[in-house]
């Protein structure tokens, strides 16, 4: 009888191990149109932020290529997904979006082709990033732009900072120095 008991929860773990996935098997479009295999990010902490240009919070920019400038040699990388689900505050076309970024906040962290990231056309990195079933940590939603995400070295997602917090907010700087 504890034979059995121990393999059912054998089985149990594996299976739970197996359904939880890693942001390393997922692949998209950069804000270029070219491939990116988030499996090259493998060994780093990384943020995953959906961006707008147009929203009251879009200053936070600024804060976002700060954090990555001073922390991007210690294994830390920013990927920015702009999208246009709330409000239409992000109406711009890719170049548009790059161009803003640039411009206004010297943007160079990662960006990725727009997106969405709610509803029943919700892209598959946020379908990871909000399905517990997926990402093995909570069942969420995207409040609004500039939700964070911030995923551990082995593609785990590890929190959802909601989009008011800054993100030089010490408890990301806490997360991504490790203390």
């Amino acid at each position: 009888m504890k034979f059995l008991f121990l393999v059912s929860i054998i089985l149990l773990t594996a299976m739970t191990t197996e359904q939880k996935k890693s942001i390393h098997t997922y692949n998209v479009k950069d804000i270029s149109g070219k491939d990116f295999d988030f499996a090259t990010l493998k060994g780093k902490k990384i943020m995953v932020v959906n961006t707008a240009s147009k929203c009251g919070l879009t200053p936070q920019y600024k804060q976002l290529e700060a954090i990555y400038q001073k922390y991007k040699d210690q294994n830390f990388v920013i990927v920015g997904f702009p999208s246009n689900d709330f409000m239409q505050q992000e109406p711009g076309s890719n170049e548009e979006i790059v161009e803003f970024c640039q411009k206004n906040y010297g943007v160079s962290f990662l960006m990725m082709d727009k997106v969405v990231v709610k509803g029943k056309d919700k892209c598959e990195i946020y379908k990871f990033l909000t399905q517990k079933s997926l990402n093995g940590l909570e069942d969420n939603s995207v409040k609004w732009n500039f939700q964070k995400y911030l995923i551990d070295e082995n593609g785990f997602l590890m929190k959802v900072i909601a989009p008011t917090i800054e993100p030089d907010a010490k408890e990301i700087t806490d997360w991504i120095e490790g203390k």
